[in-house]
Protein backbone atom coordinates (compact mmCIF):
# COMPACT_ATOMS: atom_id res chain seq x y z
CA UNK A 1 0.00 0.00 0.00
CA UNK A 2 1.09 3.38 -1.24
CA UNK A 3 1.37 5.91 1.84
CA UNK A 4 3.82 8.66 -0.02
CA UNK A 5 1.50 10.59 -2.06
CA UNK A 6 0.20 13.70 -0.56
CA UNK A 7 -3.15 15.46 -0.27
CA UNK A 8 -5.83 14.73 -3.33
CA UNK A 9 -7.17 18.09 -4.91
CA UNK A 10 -10.26 16.00 -5.27
CA UNK A 11 -10.57 15.33 -1.81
CA UNK A 12 -9.63 18.74 -0.83
CA UNK A 13 -12.28 20.15 -3.31
CA UNK A 14 -15.12 18.21 -1.45
CA UNK A 15 -17.60 19.57 1.02
CA UNK A 16 -17.55 16.60 3.48
CA UNK A 17 -14.76 14.56 3.76
CA UNK A 18 -15.55 12.26 6.52
CA UNK A 19 -14.64 8.45 5.92
CA UNK A 20 -14.81 5.79 8.37
CA UNK A 21 -12.40 2.54 7.54
CA UNK A 22 -13.66 -0.47 9.06
CA UNK A 23 -10.97 -3.78 9.30
CA UNK A 24 -10.26 -6.03 12.15
CA UNK A 25 -7.10 -6.03 11.10
CA UNK A 26 -5.12 -3.42 12.89
CA UNK A 27 -1.67 -2.35 11.42
CA UNK A 28 -3.52 -2.62 7.91
CA UNK A 29 -6.58 -0.67 9.19
CA UNK A 30 -3.90 1.86 10.72
CA UNK A 31 -1.97 1.84 7.57
CA UNK A 32 -5.21 2.74 5.49
CA UNK A 33 -6.47 5.43 7.64
CA UNK A 34 -3.11 7.16 7.80
CA UNK A 35 -3.11 6.98 3.52
CA UNK A 36 -6.53 7.97 3.35
CA UNK A 37 -5.81 10.81 6.03
CA UNK A 38 -2.96 11.94 3.93
CA UNK A 39 -4.99 12.47 0.90
CA UNK A 40 -7.15 14.99 2.82
CA UNK A 41 -9.81 12.80 4.44
CA UNK A 42 -11.17 13.09 7.86
CA UNK A 43 -11.07 9.19 9.44
CA UNK A 44 -12.49 7.58 11.80
CA UNK A 45 -10.71 4.07 12.19
CA UNK A 46 -13.43 1.29 13.74
CA UNK A 47 -12.39 -2.82 14.58
CA UNK A 48 -15.60 -4.11 14.75
CA UNK A 49 -19.15 -3.91 13.29
CA UNK A 50 -20.07 -3.19 17.07
CA UNK A 51 -17.65 -0.66 16.94
CA UNK A 52 -19.01 1.02 13.70
CA UNK A 53 -22.81 0.68 14.24
CA UNK A 54 -21.84 2.93 17.29
CA UNK A 55 -19.83 5.49 15.29
CA UNK A 56 -22.88 5.41 12.60
CA UNK A 57 -24.96 6.44 16.16
CA UNK A 58 -22.48 9.57 16.75
CA UNK A 59 -21.52 10.40 13.14
CA UNK A 60 -22.75 9.83 9.44
CA UNK A 61 -19.50 9.25 7.39
CA UNK A 62 -20.03 10.48 3.65
CA UNK A 63 -17.34 7.76 2.79
CA UNK A 64 -16.51 4.00 4.13
CA UNK A 65 -13.75 1.65 3.69
CA UNK A 66 -15.72 -2.03 4.87
CA UNK A 67 -13.55 -5.30 5.21
CA UNK A 68 -15.91 -8.18 4.17
CA UNK A 69 -15.07 -10.29 6.74
CA UNK A 70 -15.06 -9.28 10.12
CA UNK A 71 -14.64 -11.58 13.72
CA UNK A 72 -18.05 -10.20 14.66
CA UNK A 73 -19.82 -10.45 11.44
CA UNK A 74 -20.11 -8.88 8.26
CA UNK A 75 -18.80 -5.56 6.87
CA UNK A 76 -22.18 -5.64 4.56
CA UNK A 77 -24.32 -5.23 7.13
CA UNK A 78 -22.27 -1.88 8.37
CA UNK A 79 -22.62 -0.42 4.81
CA UNK A 80 -26.70 -1.41 5.48
CA UNK A 81 -26.77 0.30 7.73
CA UNK A 82 -24.68 3.24 6.65
CA UNK A 83 -26.89 3.93 3.43
CA UNK A 84 -29.95 3.69 6.39
CA UNK A 85 -28.42 6.77 8.31
CA UNK A 86 -27.21 8.48 5.06
CA UNK A 87 -28.34 7.79 1.28
CA UNK A 88 -25.58 9.52 -0.40
CA UNK A 89 -23.00 7.39 1.31
CA UNK A 90 -19.84 6.10 -0.86
CA UNK A 91 -18.42 2.48 0.47
CA UNK A 92 -15.95 0.60 -0.92
CA UNK A 93 -16.10 -2.91 0.35
CA UNK A 94 -12.40 -4.22 0.83
CA UNK A 95 -12.03 -8.69 1.27
CA UNK A 96 -9.36 -10.98 0.71
CA UNK A 97 -11.20 -13.59 -0.18
CA UNK A 98 -13.09 -12.64 -3.17
CA UNK A 99 -16.04 -14.19 -5.16
CA UNK A 100 -18.55 -13.24 -7.31
CA UNK A 101 -21.77 -13.74 -5.02
CA UNK A 102 -19.98 -11.37 -2.44
CA UNK A 103 -19.21 -8.73 -5.12
CA UNK A 104 -22.73 -9.23 -6.23
CA UNK A 105 -24.03 -8.63 -2.58
CA UNK A 106 -22.27 -5.60 -1.36
CA UNK A 107 -23.37 -3.92 -4.60
CA UNK A 108 -26.75 -4.30 -3.69
CA UNK A 109 -26.17 -3.64 0.30
CA UNK A 110 -24.93 -0.12 -1.14
CA UNK A 111 -21.27 -0.47 -1.99
CA UNK A 112 -20.29 1.43 -4.75
CA UNK A 113 -16.99 -0.66 -5.38
CA UNK A 114 -15.76 -4.03 -4.68
CA UNK A 115 -11.97 -4.34 -4.21
CA UNK A 116 -9.75 -7.41 -3.49
CA UNK A 117 -6.95 -7.09 -0.92
CA UNK A 118 -4.50 -5.36 -0.98
CA UNK A 119 -6.14 -2.90 -2.77
CA UNK A 120 -3.79 0.28 -3.58
CA UNK A 121 -5.05 3.18 -2.05
CA UNK A 122 -5.21 4.97 -5.27
CA UNK A 123 -7.72 2.28 -6.42
CA UNK A 124 -9.91 2.85 -3.06
CA UNK A 125 -10.19 6.50 -3.37
CA UNK A 126 -10.92 6.65 -7.17
CA UNK A 127 -13.95 4.55 -5.94
CA UNK A 128 -15.10 6.44 -3.59
CA UNK A 129 -14.87 9.58 -5.44
CA UNK A 130 -16.52 7.70 -8.52
CA UNK A 131 -20.52 7.62 -8.95
CA UNK A 132 -22.44 4.67 -9.94
CA UNK A 133 -22.23 5.65 -13.04
CA UNK A 134 -18.76 6.51 -13.51
CA UNK A 135 -17.17 3.66 -12.93
CA UNK A 136 -13.47 3.56 -12.17
CA UNK A 137 -10.53 2.29 -14.59
CA UNK A 138 -9.67 -1.16 -13.58
CA UNK A 139 -6.14 -1.04 -12.03
CA UNK A 140 -3.13 -1.03 -13.54
CA UNK A 141 -1.45 -3.90 -12.27
CA UNK A 142 -4.29 -6.42 -10.98
CA UNK A 143 -3.73 -9.34 -8.75
CA UNK A 144 -2.68 -12.65 -11.49
CA UNK A 145 -4.72 -15.69 -11.34
CA UNK A 146 -2.18 -17.05 -9.77
CA UNK A 147 -1.84 -14.79 -7.10
CA UNK A 148 -5.69 -14.76 -6.90
CA UNK A 149 -5.96 -18.87 -7.02
CA UNK A 150 -3.04 -18.67 -4.07
CA UNK A 151 -4.79 -15.99 -1.75
CA UNK A 152 -8.13 -18.50 -2.06
CA UNK A 153 -6.47 -21.36 -1.17
CA UNK A 154 -4.28 -19.55 1.68
CA UNK A 155 -8.31 -18.43 3.09
CA UNK A 156 -9.24 -21.29 2.94
CA UNK A 157 -6.48 -22.90 4.61
CA UNK A 158 -7.06 -20.22 7.90
CA UNK A 159 -10.27 -21.08 7.82
CA UNK A 160 -9.61 -24.88 8.03
CA UNK A 161 -7.50 -23.85 10.98
CA UNK A 162 -4.13 -24.79 9.29
CA UNK A 163 -5.74 -28.30 8.89
CA UNK A 164 -4.11 -29.48 5.48
CA UNK A 165 -5.87 -32.81 4.96
CA UNK A 166 -9.55 -30.67 6.06
CA UNK A 167 -8.66 -27.79 3.15
CA UNK A 168 -7.35 -30.38 0.62
CA UNK A 169 -11.07 -31.72 1.38
CA UNK A 170 -12.89 -28.81 0.88
CA UNK A 171 -10.73 -27.85 -2.05
CA UNK A 172 -11.72 -30.67 -3.48
CA UNK A 173 -7.80 -31.05 -4.36
CA UNK A 174 -5.29 -33.45 -3.59
CA UNK A 175 -3.72 -33.44 -0.10
CA UNK A 176 0.17 -33.32 -1.23
CA UNK A 177 -1.06 -30.88 -4.41
CA UNK A 178 -1.80 -28.95 -1.58
CA UNK A 179 1.29 -29.33 0.44
CA UNK A 180 3.08 -28.07 -2.43
CA UNK A 181 1.17 -25.40 -3.26
CA UNK A 182 1.32 -24.52 0.78
CA UNK A 183 5.22 -24.90 0.74
CA UNK A 184 5.68 -21.84 -1.83
CA UNK A 185 6.44 -18.22 -1.81
CA UNK A 186 3.18 -16.48 -3.02
CA UNK A 187 3.13 -15.10 -6.84
CA UNK A 188 2.63 -11.76 -7.69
Amino acid sequence: MDETSESDPRVAALEDRTLMVLDDDAPFRARLARALQQRGFDVVAVGSTAEARDHLKRSQPHFAVVDLRLEDGSGLDVVESLHQVREDAHAVVLTGYGAIATAVAAVKAGAIDYLAKPADVDDIVNSLLSSREDRPEPPENPMSADRVRWEHIQRVYELCNHNVSETARRLNMHRRTLQRILAKRAPR
